[in-house]
């Protein structure tokens, strides 16, 4: 009799506190309303028109306006309580590395051309390289190329002006030559004599150690390839489908030097109470395109509202704590920097993580969450597209959508949750790095790919605050629940990484 009572005692006792917790959960819940309410349009528009303005110079990664921005972003942490996300420091800071061209030398059997005038170097790979051959290939001769070796060559490719370093980038003629195993490319363009010196840095880099070298690659004059062609050149140039060799002695030779700059994601940490070894991330990306000359690429929508999303949903939860509601799971808020670079800085937190991955119960990652896309119609505009609920755990969709239909109601548009779409969306923010790794994610975006998209005209003003807000709220809500459910999110659906990745 003794030991049933005892256990019937016990029953009772654990009845009592599953209904304690169930209704403290319950509570949590209803709590979310109170807290999502700080998220606010008004609040929203003045952290943008600090962090897309002016004085941050566009943000672009390894500069000064994108260490103003993390500054700043640091400094609202700071303000709110967080705690510092990397032993002790609020930032994750990762090297850059950037070629910049020393000196540049083209000899033509004996006779040396001048930079800029008549060459420029392209992708500034140290060497000096001497050939005693040139092979020509007409832009059309692609087929011709099956059969012949060109394994080490120097090779010249003539025709139109085109744009940036590498004006031939989409010509199958091109793509073949760099996959052949060629040594150097010469590209022959018409707009020499330059009347502007060329920029004489490469593109930035996170590998100073790489798997494998591009061909050396030079823009040349008429006057370059005339020394090698003589008289066929003016043939040449309109024969598309020739390959033929010619004997020149031909000298490249690059100097270079590299500088080593810095970067740097900003971690906030709010802690959680009994499952505060568990954590719930909400990411953007903080960087965008810096300026050129001295015309700012603002970056507002991209990611500028992800980024015053991130810290409008902190203060929601700080707040939320401080009344004693916090998080049950501890919930880490990290802007990046790097995205626009090939996100840089998600891969080196995720190669580097600070808190464990395999507790980490989900990424909420917001690129772009302030404007509409301009093909929906005016009717339509009460949407967020979501991105990778369906990827790896099976109960993040539900969950997601349940949220939604409580709290906001959004229409969720799944246009770009297919990986096989030719936008590629799923491939290109941050929350792949934590996907590849196993981590389940939710990406937020606006789809806003228009005339404005990486232009200088991406400016705050353009922001629609209350949608922009109404979003916010819905990736507060959704992490509200990530942090207070019982289990860790379920990882029951296979990783698929494509090749290239």
């Amino acid at each position: 009799m003794i030991v049933f009572k005892t256990l019937n005692m016990r029953r009772f006792l654990a009845i009592i506190l599953l209904f304690a917790v169930s209704s403290l959960y319950a509570q949590k819940k209803s709590d979310a309303t109170t807290f999502a309410k700080t998220i606010t349009p008004a609040d929203l528009k003045r952290h943008l028109f600090i962090v897309a303005g002016k004085e941050m110079e566009g943000r672009e990664t390894a500069t000064p306006g994108q260490k103003k921005a993390a500054a700043y972003i640091e400094s609202q942490f700071k303000q709110l309580g967080l705690l510092p996300g990397n032993n002790g420091s609020y930032q994750q800071f990762f090297e850059v590395y950037q070629d910049s061209l020393v000196s540049a030398e083209l000899q033509v059997n004996g006779q040396s051309f001048q930079l800029d005038k008549d060459f420029n170097a392209g992708n500034i790979i140290q060497a000096t390289m001497r050939f005693s051959e040139v092979v020509f290939v007409g832009q059309g001769a692609a087929d011709s190329l099956k059969n012949i070796s060109l394994a080490g060559k120097l090779v010249i490719i003539i025709g139109s002006t085109g744009q940036g370093r590498n004006p031939f980038a989409n010509n199958p003629v091109y793509s073949q030559l760099i996959n052949r195993g060629v040594a150097a490319i010469l590209i022959v363009q018409s707009n020499y004599p330059r009347t502007t010196a060329m920029n004489r840095t490469g593109e930035q880099t996170i590998n100073l150690f790489r798997r494998s070298i591009a061909p050396q690659q030079f823009t040349i004059s008429e006057g370059v390839a005339k020394a090698i062609f003589g008289a066929e050149f003016e043939a040449l140039k309109t024969n598309a489908t020739a390959v033929k060799t010619f004997s020149a002695n031909t000298l490249l030779d690059v100097t270079k030097a590299v500088k080593v700059l810095q970067s740097s994601n900003v971690i906030g940490v709010l802690e959680g109470s009994d499952l505060k070894d568990e954590y719930v991330f909400i990411t953007a990306h903080y960087d965008h395109l810096g300026k050129r000359d001295t015309v700012i690429y603002y970056g507002a929508d991209d990611d500028g509202s992800g980024t015053v999303g991130v810290l409008e949903i902190a203060e929601a939860f700080v707040k939320a704590k401080q009344a004693g509601k916090g998080p049950r799971r501890t919930i880490v808020f990290m802007t990046v920097s790097g995205e626009e670079k090939g996100l840089w800085g998600s891969e080196y937190y995720t190669n580097h993580p600070l808190f464990p991955l395999e507790k980490t119960t989900v990424d909420l990652n917001i690129d772009m969450i302030g404007r509409t896309d301009g093909r929906k119609s005016a009717d339509s505009l009460n949407y967020v597209y979501v991105v990778g609920d369906d990827k790896i755990s099976s109960e993040l969709k539900p969950i997601s959508e349940a949220v939604n239909n409580k709290f906001i109601k959004l229409n969720l548009d799944y246009k770009f949750n297919d990986p096989k779409d030719p936008n590629r969306i799923y491939f290109r923010s941050d929350h792949y790095n934590f996907a590849r790794k196993g981590v389940p994610i939710i990406f937020y975006y606006d789809g806003m790919l228009g005339a404005d998209y990486h232009r200088p005209t991406d400016t705050p003003d353009k922001i629609n605050y209350n949608l922009h807000a109404k979003r916010a709220q819905l990736v507060f809500y959704t992490a509200w629940e990530m942090a207070n459910k019982n289990e860790i999110l379920k990882r029951d659906i296979p990783l698929e990484i494509p090749r290239g990745f």
